[in-house]
């Protein structure tokens, strides 16, 4: 064998060996941009908070997405390029011109089975230990390649200034709280996660979103209690309402002076007839507004969230809701908020709080008006709009744009809707079917 010979072969050995290496270095960085963006951060977190260095290492890089994706596409680019070309030089030195044909066609392969789908498909399975293993080498990669990659970012955002878009490499593509949510909703769409356990974390989220004036009880709903009121009369009215916090007004409803609690009302009423001579006709001279408690007033958009913070932070269960005006809109209390949360909270003064929607004989639901849209939503697994009004007869109203008669019907957001009970120019009742 001559020199020429030997040579050749150890060209070829060579080639072969570095061809070798550049695939394993192109699984490693499809692998671990694989492992990096597929791995939960959440678990990852928990992961770090035990100790693990390389889960601490991967949440690091993975705050800048867009570095992180650009230094590992530049170093798998630059060796899958590389590989194709000595590839292509070691062919064609093999079988003349029909090489760059089959050094396509080879490559291809490689690259597709052991340098894409393989690491990913082991990255995918393994996202979180995977992206903790590569986490180290990774760093090094992307600080070897920062410079570089800071100039082909600037020049990305500045092509896509020229086209219109702008770009913000601060914010992420989701935001935490919709990746929850779109976790649940996928969870729940697989039988993984009950309606129920949904309904109740997408409730938590959304305290935030919603304020005070969707979930209030209106003002023509609140029971009152009328300070000029004979003391037996109110009793009797508090004796019989099914709550146990009732507004006290003095001269016209809106304006409220004050709020009775039934203990207090009771306490204050006993004391009054405490004594050897004391009897029923004592409380004539019954003062309420000594056992009202002060009334605590809050701002229609007041975010639950915020409202139920300063339920826990005050002490204290109810709250009248005014406009920006100050006038009187509803009242609120915290087991409103938990309702949002939880759902439906009855007890045994709630005897209709089960009823809410009925299925009727021809497989249409019976609803009321007053009930909103989003329980509804809640208890039937709907999808209808609450942009636009809180109610269901409210949204009935809003596409209707007028005050429905009884019999009336209309069809909108894919359901059918019948109005089937009206009192003056309030909806009490409507059949609602889906189409």
């Amino acid at each position: 064998m001559d020199v020429s010979t030997e040579a050749l072969e150890g060209a070829f050995w060579i080639s072969a060996a570095a061809i070798l290496a550049l695939l394993v270095l192109s699984a490693f960085f499809s692998g671990s941009e694989t492992a990096l963006t597929a791995a939960s951060r959440g678990k990852l977190r928990a992961q770090a908070d035990k100790g693990d260095a390389g889960a601490e290492r991967a949440l690091k890089i993975t705050e800048d997405n867009e570095r992180l994706i650009g230094s590992v596409l530049l170093g798998n680019n630059l060796v899958n390029i590389l590989a194709t070309s000595l590839a292509t030089a070691l062919f064609t030195k093999l079988f003349g011109q029909n090489g760059v044909a089959l050094a396509t066609l080879v490559m291809t392969l490689m690259v597709l089975i052991f340098a894409e789908v393989l690491p990913k498909t082991y990255a995918i399975t393994n996202s979180e230990k995977a992206a903790a293993l590569v986490s180290a080498p990774i760093a090094l990669v992307i600080t070897v390649f920062s410079p570089v990659v800071a100039a082909v970012r600037a020049l990305v955002r500045l092509v896509l200034r020229v086209f219109g878009v702008q770009t913000d490499p601060d914010s992420h593509i989701l935001a935490v709280r919709e990746e929850i949510a779109g976790a649940l909703q996928l969870g729940h769409s697989e039988g993984v996660v009950e309606k129920e356990d949904r309904d109740r974390i997408l409730g938590a989220l959304d305290l935030s979103d919603r304020t005070v004036e969707e979930i209030m009880l209106h003002r023509s709903g609140i029971e009152m209690l009328d300070a000029d009121a004979d003391p037996a009369e109110i009793l009797s009215q508090c004796l019989e309402s099914n709550y146990t916090r009732l507004p006290l007004f003095r001269g016209e409803p809106d304006n409220i002076i004050g709020v009775v609690h039934a203990k207090d009302l009771l306490r204050g009423m006993y004391r009054q007839m405490v004594g050897a001579n004391a009897s029923f006709s004592d409380l004539s001279s019954f003062d309420i507004r000594e056992v009202a408690r002060k009334p605590y007033f809050v701002p229609e958009t007041t975010s639950l969230d915020d409202q139920m913070r300063q339920f826990l932070k005050r002490n204290t269960h109810f709250a009248l809701v005014v406009d920006e005006y100050g006038a009187l809109q509803g009242l609120i209390t915290l087991e409103d908020i938990l309702e949002e949360i939880v759902g439906e909270i009855t007890d045994e003064f709630d005897p209709d709080g089960t009823q809410q929607v009925r299925r009727a004989e021809d497989g249409s639901f019976v609803v009321e008006g007053d009930m909103t849209i989003r329980d509804l939503n809640r208890a039937m697994d709907w999808g209808l709009p609450d942009d636009e009004a809180n109610t269901v007869a409210g949204l009935v109203i809003h596409e209707a744009q007028s005050i429905p008669t009884v019999g009336q019907v209309f069809s909108f957001h894919g359901f059918r809707f019948e109005v089937s009970g009206r009192i003056d120019n309030r909806i009490t009742k409507l059949k609602i079917r889906p189409l």
